[in-house]
């Protein structure tokens, strides 16, 4: 137990600081009162001696009905005050009175549970006696419950979780106010408690331990809040008093009453004393607990501090909301905790939004106000937010405050896509620019062009419009929902500002404007109807109260009445305006559509079914045509009795534009060459038209396949079509075949239409294979989308989900779909972005370079879908693979999350898939700079830092990667020795050299697969090549290096992967001696090197049995043998001897080389027990080896500790960890590359450094541990 520094004792105030108070801390002092602070107070004093204690029992006798704190009725024990706080099952002010009671009767008893309540809140199991609490000073108690504090938990009362503990702290300080409430006339002045109290609570405040400092300081700080309520009252009670006073003094003798003067004077003069003596106690907790504990290493300490005198300055606001008291909540919003901060404006947002007290916070927002408009921006949004409200304050305080780049700084804060900030801002933004009516605004209608909405509605959009962030109107719709709902949902008079004429005097709306507001005005409309934020902002759709869904319904009927009229007219005055169009038509998808037939507006949806018709027929921009065709869609339900006039309306013009594209495709390709550009344009328009309808309606009656294929061969033929027109096609059709899957896929089509269907899908798939050589890149790229949709669609996952009658329409890409696919991928996706650019010209700017790059990677996802699903062989993906590296930047993530899912489909085809993108970069490198490798090239040192990329993707389980690894290192090692040297015999082979980079997959390895993998390449070494130590054999050298690396090493198990709980075990346990391990049989103890040669000189082409699925081991350290039954002992000897006759088969067979004869392959089962024998075998090896080494290992350290002698313990060296998963410390930023959680930080418990010094910093403390050098640099004021 380490001892713990004397704290300090009793507290008392220096002789010179009782006569003045100090300026910064004290209260005004005008009339001299604490000049009196020469009698005998306990505040001034200290804790008074064992004698004087005694006194106050009243003669009784000290331990009749309390011993320790404890009532006694019957011989029963009752509950302590800790206990009965902690229930909280007893009213708080029948607690407090009757300790009060007892304190009378008996004030050192009753004390005495106090000090132990106090103690027990902190978590401390010690108490104090009565015997140390008369012949003790604090600093002894507190160190003797210091040292009888449980070290075992880090958790005491304020800081456990459940229900009762929560509700403890409300208790605890409840139980604090209620005492000083009840306490305020009498016993508080009674120079003997509260001193005792504040003298404990200062030196537990000050202690090492954290439980004690938190809870004292908490206790503390609610003492003053409560200590500062009675000063209020007191400050009350003399100036009424005064009056009185001045008023009996005033009258005339003869109705003067000197009784009463002489009374009120005694009165005023007590309350003078009490005033004094509870300034007394507030000064010695502020000096003793607030001054050093603002600044405490513990943000949770820190915070209770900033919070309670926010509390002061608001309650007693003419003694403590002055300058003195303020620079502490301003220096503390430099604290590096968010919740110090978000405490500091907490505090700060009661003070501000009393106005009354504006005039005193001027010289302190003026000094802080760039510090609050700078926490705007905190990166933690709690703070954030409240630094919003807090300026929101400020700005109704005054409007001269804040300047105008204030203001915008918080503008932009609307469209942030954390919502409450975003509300935040937006009701900043509400105050400032729509709060202040002027009086002319008051007389104004509240409808209409004229009304004042009008005039807000137009500022929104003049906002709208200098924000720049024209897309975003969504964002600030939602931002100003909760603060400004009325103004956005008066619609009446956003249809106003749109269709009437401006009146006398009026500035119309310019076109921007008016577009701008279009867009506001369906923001509003959709977050009406919809009641959830916008995409991006929120966690998703939340259920509504009834309340909320009758406002819900109350809006849409509204919106419908209201639209309904308007928006055909709407449509009528923007029918050539195409960003309009594309907003106004999205409304009727949020009408009610019963009201079109209970309100009688059939003819209105005539008008409006009109306009839409007239639109189409003007308008050929797609998203003007897929707005319409998504209003048709809308409209066309058939629970409505509105259902018929709209699909008569729709029926007649498909009919007319499908009619007239057959007609047009006609003339088209019979004229081929001599077509001109009008029959071009008049094609295009048509099929854009019919190509937005086709993706929201059904119009496989009209048979559009047929003619649109012909488009397409004829395309194809020619070579001179338009790209447009191809684009269109190729969309139109693929719409055509996915309708008529939805048609069979209802189980009531013909077999004829699966045919048909079948037919038409494979042709249209060889017609986009025909199309990705095409000249144009739109083409392309339009023909490969749509390719790989296709391909997703009606791949082998079609007849999931109890479709099994779709099976004949399953669509397997052959080899020459997937490498023409593949070389699409590479010639177009990765590309440098200066090979797609024109040097000469300088239309590209870097919005289009953001364009590119985004098109090119859906390319590349649309790829990898196909890998991740099953449609292409992953062996596909390694071409995808290889570019990790060099194109991180653009398309790491993607290609990351690849893999990740291909590992979690096949782990070990996926490492097949990585080595063998590996493989083909080495072999790039071969062909562009010759067979004699530079292993210090760029090119070969990417290539191995790719590698080791992908061995960090396989994570720290090394048992769930087991296989996958194993068999990367096989086709590694058969790649390395595949091609001989061109150079001729006693020449390394040509790829020897990649063994270098397969051995950043080393570390990946078990200890046990090291020993069997570098058998595996033993088979293709021969006696020279391990002689060799020449330059050019050191990748070989390294690689036979890095599989012996720690195979001698007893750290590591399988089951160390398996469960992290046996591993801990395991580490408590010592290693079982060598005596109790199990001896092999002779004949399978021996060396298995034969055995093992046998194995590996088998042919490449049979299955090696270390690439099979091992069985996971549950330690490598040999256990004694079960005993068996007399059956299972008979199954064993039989496996047993059918494998060591199997093993002297091959003994025979085996040949002396590499190149031998391929020999029959084992079962799983032989090769399984085959290997198990292998292991067994070397492990016994191994664990003979490691006892001799280690009793060597024992015997050098007691040699070398015998030397040190007594200073083994200064002297002993720290222990050596050995990384083994990493190569070198520059590599430890790359861990969290193989992590599949979030980094986080590890916050060790409170006790486990309950004595640690840095957590209680002395009087000098420095605060740039908490705050940022600005504060400590330049002064208050």
């Amino acid at each position: 137990m380490i001892e713990a520094q004397e704290l300090q004792s009793d507290y008392h105030f220096p002789q010179e600081a009782d006569t003045q108070l100090s300026s910064d801390t004290d209260f005004e002092d005008p009339e001299g009162y604490n000049a009196k602070l020469g009698k005998a107070k306990g505040v001034k004093q200290g804790r008074k001696g064992a004698g004087e204690k005694g006194k106050g029992s009243g003669g009784k006798s000290g331990g009749q009905n309390r011993v320790n704190g404890h009532h006694h009725e019957n011989g029963m024990e009752n509950l302590s005050l800790f206990e009965m706080v902690k229930m909280g099952k007893s009213a708080m002010q029948s607690v407090v009175d009757d300790w009060i009671e007892s304190y009378k009767n008996e004030r050192d008893t009753a004390l005495l549970e106090l000090i132990n309540f106090f103690i027990q809140c902190s978590g401390c199991k010690g108490a104090v006696s009565s015997e140390m609490f008369r012949h003790m000073q604090n600093s002894e108690i507190i160190r003797k419950m210091t040292e009888e504090f449980d070290e075992d938990s880090g958790d005491y009362p304020l800081t456990m979780s459940g229900p009762l503990w929560k509700k403890f702290k409300s208790n605890f300080c409840e139980f604090i106010g209620v005492l000083v409430r009840q306490c305020q006339y009498s016993t508080i002045y009674d120079e003997y408690m509260m001193d005792t109290v504040i003298s404990l609570l200062t030196g537990l405040s000050d202690s090492q331990v954290r439980a004690f400092r938190h809870t004292s300081t908490l206790a503390a700080m609610k003492l003053m809040t409560a200590l500062v309520n009675v000063a209020l009252n007191l400050s009350i009670n003399m100036d009424n008093t005064q009056r009185q006073y001045e008023a009996e003094r005033n009258k005339a003798i003869a109705k003067r009453s000197g009784e009463r003067v002489e009374l009120l004077f005694q009165k005023r003069k007590e309350l003078q004393e009490n005033q004094d003596e509870i300034e007394n106690m507030m000064n010695a907790i502020f000096k003793g607990v607030f001054i050093h504990r603002y600044r405490d290493a513990i943000a949770e300490i820190r915070a209770i501090c900033i919070e309670e005198i926010g509390v002061w300055m608001k309650m007693y606001s003419d003694a403590f909301l002055n300058d003195s008291y303020l620079k502490y909540v301003g220096w503390t919003l430099h604290d590096k905790q968010g919740e110090v901060r978000l405490k500091c404006l907490a505090a700060l947002q009661g003070l501000y939004y009393n106005r009354e007290l504006n005039s005193r916070l001027e010289l302190f927002t003026s000094r802080f106000k760039d510090r609050i408009v700078s926490m705007t921006l905190d990166k933690e949004y709690d703070v954030a937010v409240q630094a919003v409200k807090l300026l929101t304050l400020v700005l109704q305080s005054s409007d001269e405050i804040l300047t105008s780049e204030d203001w915008e700084s918080v503008y932009h804060l609307v469209y942030s896509a954390h919502r409450p900030l975003a509300v935040a801002a937006g009701e900043f933004l509400y105050k400032k620019l729509f709060s202040n009516r002027s009086t002319e605004e008051e007389g104004m209608l509240r409808r209409g062009r004229q009304s004042r909405n009008a005039n807000l509605i137009k500022t929104t959009v003049f906002f709208f419009l200098e924000s720049e962030l024209h897309e975003h109107g969504a964002y600030l719709v939602d931002s100003l929902w909760d603060c400004a709902s009325d103004l956005l949902k008066d619609w009446e008079s956003m249809i106003s500002l749109l269709l009437d004429e401006p009146f006398p005097g009026e500035e119309e709306l310019t076109d921007r404007q008016e577009t701008a507001l279009v867009e506001i005005m369906l923001c509003a409309v959709r977050q009406s109807c919809e009641c959830h934020p916008p995409v991006g902002r929120g966690t998703g759709k939340r259920v509504l109260t009834a309340k909320e869904k009758k406002s819900q319904l109350d809006d849409r009927t509204r919106i419908t009445e209201m639209f309904a009229v308007a928006l055909p007219l709407l449509l009528a005055k923007y029918a050539v305006d195409a960003a309009k169009l594309t907003n106004l038509l999205q409304l009727p998808q949020y009408f009610d559509l019963e009201i079109f037939t209970t309100g009688r507006l059939e003819k209105h949806l005539e008008s409006l079914l009109r306009q839409i018709r007239e639109v189409v027929e003007k308008h050929t921009e797609t998203d003007v045509l897929e707005a319409c065709s998504r209003t048709f869609h809308a409209l066309s339900n058939e629970e409505y009795t509105i259902f018929n006039r709209v699909d008569i309306a729709r029926s007649q013009l498909l009919d007319e534009q499908v009619d007239k594209l057959n007609s047009l495709l006609e003339d088209y390709l019979q004229e081929g060459e001599e077509n001109d550009e009008d029959d071009a344009y008049q094609v295009l328009s048509t099929l854009k038209r019919i190509t937005a309808f086709h993706n929201a309606h059904d119009l496989s009656r009209w048979d559009l396949f047929t003619n649109l294929y012909r488009l397409l061969n004829t395309g194809l033929q020619n070579g001179d079509m338009p790209q447009q027109i191809v684009i269109n096609a190729l969309q139109c059709t693929h719409f055509s075949i996915l309708w008529q899957l939805a048609k069979v896929s209802k189980g009531t089509a013909k077999q004829s239409d699966m045919v048909n269907l079948r037919k038409q899908m494979r042709a249209f798939c060889l017609m986009c294979q025909r199309y990705l050589t095409s000249v144009n890149t739109s083409v392309k790229e339009q023909a490969f989308t749509i390719l790989c949709d296709v391909l997703m669609v009606f791949s082998h996952q079609i007849v999931s989900s109890g479709r099994e009658a779709l099976e004949p329409l399953i669509y397997s890409p052959d080899s020459s779909l997937q490498a023409e696919v593949l070389s699409f991928i590479q010639d177009h996706v990765f590309v440098y972005q200066d090979e797609e650019i024109n040097t000469d010209d300088q239309r590209y700017d870097e919005v289009w370079k953001i364009e590119a790059l985004h098109k090119r990677r859906n390319l590349l996802a649309a790829y990898c879908k196909l890998i991740i699903y099953n449609v292409v062989e992953m062996s596909m993906g390694a071409d995808i693979f290889k570019q990790y590296m060099r194109y991180y930047n653009d398309y790491g993530d993607i290609i990351k999350e690849t893999m990740s899912r291909t590992r979690q489909i096949d782990k070990i085809q996926c490492a097949k898939t990585l080595i063998l993108s590996l493989q083909q970069l080495f072999n790039e490198m071969l062909t562009e700079f010759g067979c004699i490798v530079d292993r210090s090239s760029a090119a070969f040192c990417g290539i191995k830092e790719l590698a080791r990329r992908f061995s960090l993707t396989f994570g720290l389980d090394q048992v769930k990667t087991r296989d996958a690894i194993a068999m990367l290192h096989k086709d590694g090692i058969e790649f390395a020795f595949k091609e001989p040297s061109p150079q001729g015999e006693g020449n390394p082979p040509l790829h020897l050299t990649f063994l270098d980079i397969l051995s950043e997959f080393s570390s990946k390895l078990l200890r046990q697969d090291k020993k069997t993998v570098h058998l595996y390449l033993e088979r293709f070494m021969t006696f020279q090549m391990a002689l060799q130590r020449e330059d050019c054999w050191m990748p070989l050298i390294s690689y036979r290096n890095s599989l012996q690396a720690g195979a001698d090493d007893d750290t590591m198990s399988v089951i160390s992967g398996i469960s992290s709980r046996s591993s801990t075990r395991s580490r408590k346990s010592k290693a079982p001696s060598v005596s109790s391990k199990r001896k092999l049989p002779e004949d399978e103890g021996s060396c298995s090197s034969t055995d093992a040669a046998m194995w590996l000189n088998r042919e490449q082409g049979a299955q090696t049995p270390v690439m099979m699925p091992l069985p996971h081991l549950t330690s490598t350290v040999l256990r004694e043998p079960k005993k068996l039954r007399q059956e299972e002992a008979y199954v064993y000897a039989m496996a047993n001897e059918h494998q060591h006759q199997h093993q002297q088969q091959h003994q025979q067979q085996a040949p002396l080389t590499p190149q031998s004869q391929p020999q029959p392959t084992m079962d799983y089962n032989t090769q399984v027990t085959w290997m198990m024998a292998q292991r067994q075998q070397a492990e016994a090896r191994q664990q003979h080896e490691r006892a001799s080494m280690h009793y060597a290992k024992m015997r050098s350290h007691m040699q070398q500790a015998i030397r040190r002698g007594t200073g083994l313990m200064e002297d002993d060296e720290e222990p050596i960890v050995e990384d083994v998963m990493m190569s070198s410390e520059d590599r430890l930023e790359d861990l969290n590359e193989g992590m599949d959680f979030d980094t986080m930080d590890i916050d060790l418990p409170a006790s486990k450094n309950r004595r640690e010094r840095t957590e209680l910093k002395p009087d000098y403390f420095d605060p740039a541990s908490i705050m940022d050098d600005s504060v400590l640099n330049v002064s208050m004021f």
